[in-house]
């Protein structure tokens, strides 16, 4: 089944999970705490991020533990990579014009 990145990542809880991840692994009574959520609703959440490959989880004592996988993002970061050409290629004909205004 292919996953769509961008339905995955529309969700603004899902992106609030990736940034608290990005800054380290975290576990899912971390993340109920730092997001101030109920455990349920982050599993949830978890749970898509999980079979969307965004997510990795361990198991350590009675704790599953969760980090970002960057293998996904990679995928959206080289779809955004020619919208990222053309705005800089606009950007710099606008620090020309710019500059040939002084």
């Amino acid at each position: 089944m292919s996953v769509d990145a961008f339905a995955v990542l529309a969700e603004p809880t899902r992106r609030r999970i990736l940034d608290r991840l990005r800054r380290s692994e975290s576990s899912v009574g971390d993340l109920v705490d730092a997001l101030g959520m109920s455990q349920p609703a982050v599993s949830k959440h978890l749970k898509v991020l999980r079979e969307a490959g965004f997510v990795t989880c361990r198991t350590a004592a009675q704790q599953r533990i969760y980090r970002i996988d960057t293998r996904p993002l990679r995928a959206v970061d080289e779809w955004l990579g020619p919208y990222r050409r053309m705005w800089a290629a606009h950007l710099d004909a606008l620090e020309r014009h710019l500059d040939s205004q002084e």
